[in-house]
């Protein structure tokens, strides 16, 4: 491909609007232009990153037995109630849903559990037909409340999605295992360096999930991660052991004090400067939405500690949950925001503790009336202690949940999702087979996400320097780039033409940016903007025949310098056959 002939403009500055570099970069070089938030266009070297992401993850589920099918965007939304979760995604906000011009209720569809659920519900009779795993690659949507990131979190972006069907428990779980490996597989081959670790299974449900993390230290998760034990998890499910509070200061009759102000754990230490925050107990209030109720929830939670939402709404089994507004917190407690306490709150506020609070005593709470605090509060003496879970976000420094290391908060972007879902939709939706002994029986499911667009925009996160972008070579948008610093110079024309050539007849992608009228110092910017990562310069050498070797990726193709151009030619051939063979960049494929 010649870039004289493509649509091609770079930007000199950032857009106003981007907050990672995945995004600053794609937008200057053009591979992306927004159209509304979340709504991008994909342009011809984006589309060509996707394609090849598309191509590696193709080529591994089909290795694996996996069958490619294509489901429709637009659902109804009686098969998301057939299922049981159109409340929870329309409460969320996130669903986009509509009528159309007969008045039946629509939807464009973030997932396809419920289609994939109905198509196989048809199809399949006996165990006899059992195993299946099927997939796609299709276009999702999501009405998110605060698009950013670029392709990282959009209204519409591209996802490959897989579902296994199995007659047993045990089934279901060979196949998760099958699928995880398929996984590891697809990432290796996008040249990314990522970790798995457990997960909340959210919306989709499930009785396990794990999650394929891109390191990056811009990545919207955080990581809770141990080096000593090896155990890994998102941040909404990870554990820790919490280290146990100072002990009790001798045994003093409770009792009220003015806190004018204090709100915070802040204030209330430089109320109290010899008081611990181990020995404060926060009550943080709730507005949680049932299908057919809401609940005001309290939780009791130790100053020095924080809660983690997605446990507390696991928990409660709710739709929704959010934080209680201040109407909320006057009613239920007759304070302003800041004051409340477990002793005196509103009889039909649902009260919970954290596993934080056990065995702290002596401690001060909020007293229920505008500042004031009560002191001295212990547990079975001035109240019983509530029903108590692990509602709390482990913290930096917590030590592992086996007491082997200690825990460690990095970040990453979530590109993969695996989930065991059991028979939670094919229950529902009478999705049931019969087995050895004729009897019916739900068909067990797991499923498997693959954000498409988000692999490209992570492997930009990962790999990036302030000069542009730098593609694993098994996704970039070409193998080679072969820039021509004087296009119409004869020597330069006709050796650039070879070069080309050779590498096209061996099967090697080459953009060739022959543009006249663009100085050599543009178009080493442009090229190190894009950041195809191998670069074959014909510049004032080509008499000669020889060239500049200048790859984007000096990890890939070693140092810069003056080669034949034959010799350069079969480096970038090698290098590209054994990035398609998965073996490790750098390294020669094997012979024959």
């Amino acid at each position: 491909m010649r870039l004289s002939q493509m649509l091609f403009r770079t930007l000199r500055e950032d857009p106003a609007d981007a907050e990672v570099r995945s995004h600053a970069l794609m937008a200057r070089a053009g591979f992306l232009h927004k159209l509304a938030a979340g709504i991008y266009v994909y342009g011809p070297m984006l589309w060509r990153v996707l394609r090849r992401i598309e191509a590696i993850v193709r080529e591994e589920h089909d290795r694996a037995g996996c069958q490619e099918m294509l489901m429709p965007a637009l659902q109804p939304a009686e098969l998301w109630r057939e299922s049981g979760r159109y409340e929870r995604y329309v409460t969320d906000g996130i669903l986009f849903h509509f009528q159309d011009r007969k008045g039946t209720e629509m939807c464009l569809g973030p997932t396809h559990e419920e289609v994939v659920t109905d198509f196989v519900r048809q199809f399949v009779q006996s165990h006899k037909q059992l195993p299946v795993i099927l997939y796609q690659i299709q276009t999702k949507f999501r009405d998110e409340i605060r698009p950013r990131f670029g392709l990282m979190r959009g209204r519409e972006f591209i996802m490959k999605d897989a579902y296994s069907f199995d007659a047993s428990e045990e089934g279901m779980r060979a196949s998760y295992e099958r699928m995880r490996e398929v996984y590891r597989a697809i990432f290796r081959r996008c040249g990314l360096r990522f970790t798995a670790v457990e997960a909340d299974s959210g919306a989709i449900g499930g009785s396990g999930s794990e999650e394929f993390m891109v390191d990056a230290d811009t990545g919207e998760d955080a990581i809770a991660v141990c080096r000593e034990t090896g155990y890994a998890a998102n941040v909404e499910k990870a554990v820790s052991r919490i280290e146990p509070p100072p002990p009790p200061p001798e045994e003093r009759p409770m009792h009220k004090e003015p806190t004018p102000g204090a709100r915070s754990c802040e204030d209330l230490e430089r109320l109290f400067p010899d008081l611990p925050r181990q020995r404060m107990v926060k009550t943080v209030l709730y507005r949680a939405v049932f299908p057919d109720r809401e609940q005001v929830v309290a939780v009791l939670c130790r100053g020095d500690r924080e809660l983690n939402e997605v446990k507390l709404l696991n928990h409660l089994g709710a739709l929704h949950l959010e934080l209680a507004d201040e109407k909320t917190v006057r009613a239920a407690t007759g304070a302003e925001p800041g004051f409340a306490g477990p002793i005196g709150l509103d009889g039909e506020v649902l009260l919970l503790a954290d596993r934080s609070v056990e065995g702290v005593q002596g401690f001060l709470c909020g007293g229920n009336e505008t500042d004031t605090h009560y002191l001295d509060v212990w547990f079975g003496r001035d109240l019983e202690m509530p029903p108590v879970h692990d509602f709390g976000l482990v913290q930096e420094g917590d030590p592992s949940e086996d007491g082997r290391g200690r825990i460690t908060i990095t970040r990453g972007i979530e590109v993969g999702h695996i989930f065991q879902l059991g028979t939670k939709y094919s229950e529902a939706m009478q999705a049931i087979f019969a087995d050895e002994n004729q009897k019916n029986r739900p068909i067990w499911m797991g499923c498997y996400g693959i954000g498409v667009s988000r692999v490209a925009a992570a492997a930009i996160e990962q790999n990036h320097d302030e000069a542009g972008m730098i593609w694993p070579l098994p996704i970039a948008p070409w193998d080679v780039l072969v820039v021509q610093m004087k296009a119409g110079q004869e020597a330069q024309d006709r050796l650039a033409a070879q070069i080309v050539e050779g590498l096209e007849a061996a099967g090697v992608e080459v953009l060739w940016d022959d543009r006249p009228k663009v100085s050599p110092g543009i178009k080493f910017k442009d090229a190190d903007l894009i950041g195809i990562p191998l670069r074959i310069v014909v510049g004032r050498e080509a008499e000669a025949g020889r060239v500049e070797w200048k790859p984007r990726d000096g990890a890939l193709g070693g140092a810069p310098g003056s080669l034949a151009a034959g010799e350069a030619v079969q480096r970038v051939i090698e290098l590209v056959r054994a990035a398609r063979s998965g073996q490790p960049a750098g390294e020669p494929a094997a012979a024959g």
